[in-house]
């Protein structure tokens, strides 16, 4: 509980803190941290890990960054290669957003990770958050890293909130910018403690409260853990869903040395032809997918 009289900078100075010491003790030994990896290494890995595992990912980037260690090599590739070595990460358009991002690199930066957030986020593909743990993660800078893992500790710890609302507000990420050390080291530390505490201790379903370093400051545990049971789970199955179905015909595609019908194959005849089309349709205005033969029905990567 906080100290009485203690200031609550003092106070948020103490807490960051203690994050940053566990983390020195429990963190993971990822091949894309701790400075062992390119600023590119890095970018590919914040793609990856979109919505994807570590656990799924690392073989994956080991790979992805074997074949392809800098821009200018996934620039040289073509698009199908990119989208072919994405292999099983799901949603398969970071691939082609990647291979885009990679061309960008080396038509506006001479083939390097720039420093900055500004530049970092008008390269295709790049978000507000992917920009800012480029700055951080890549090139140890200063930057407001705000995940859903990092929401969740600040929302619970500083203010008894079990989840992040849908959408960051300003106030939210007014205050989540003030815990960030001013150094810059120190507030690239913060950013990949803070999420990664997130990811392994006070996680949406299960909070490990008795792990955690905040435990004895947090307002959400001193409340009770209110609000636990409303976090998200899944509800649609994923058999026979378009997002399953997309996945099976990149499967297919990926798996093939020349043009596929997919309408007619037989790895396919138990999925109706009206999503069939409709996730044909959506894979190719996605980009992912090119009709080689209208008259005979045949795609590509």
């Amino acid at each position: 509980m906080p100290h009485e009289s203690e200031s609550a900078a003092a106070r948020d100075a103490r807490m960051v803190a203690a994050v940053l010491e566990w983390f020195a003790q429990a963190g993971r030994d990822l091949p894309w941290r701790g400075g062992s990896a390119t600023p590119w290494g890095v970018l590919v890995s914040e793609i990856m890990l979109q919505q994807t595992p570590v656990v799924r990912v690392e073989p994956v980037w080991r790979e992805w960054m074997a074949r392809w260690p800098a821009p200018v090599d996934l620039a040289a590739a073509e698009q199908a290669d990119a989208v072919r070595a994405w292999g099983r990460l799901g949603y398969p358009r970071r691939a082609k957003r990647l291979w885009e991002c990679a061309g960008a690199l080396v038509d506006r930066h001479g083939g390097e990770v720039p420093r900055t957030y500004e530049e970092l986020v008008a390269l295709p593909g790049i978000g507000d958050y992917t920009a800012a743990a480029v700055v951080a993660f890549a090139h140890g800078g200063r930057s407001v890293v705000l995940d859903t893992n990092v929401r969740r500790v600040i929302g619970r710890a500083w203010h008894g909130r079990a989840l992040p609302a849908a959408h960051q507000t300003v106030g939210e990420r007014a205050h989540a910018a003030s815990l960030v050390p001013r150094d810059d080291a120190g507030a690239a530390e913060w950013a990949v403690a803070s999420m990664e505490l997130g990811a392994l201790v006070c996680t949406a379903r299960v909070a490990r409260c008795d792990e955690c370093p905040l435990a004895r400051e947090c307002a959400w545990l001193a409340q009770g853990r209110p609000g636990l049971d409303l976090a998200p789970r899944r509800t649609q199955p994923w058999h026979g869903t378009d997002r399953q179905v997309r996945g099976r015909v990149m499967a297919l595609l990926r798996a093939a040395s020349s043009p596929v019908n997919v309408t007619g194959h037989a790895t396919l005849q138990d999925v109706e032809p009206g999503q069939l089309d409709r996730c044909l349709e959506g894979l190719l205005a996605d980009g992912l997918i090119r009709l080689d033969d209208a008259d005979r029905g045949t795609y590509t990567l």
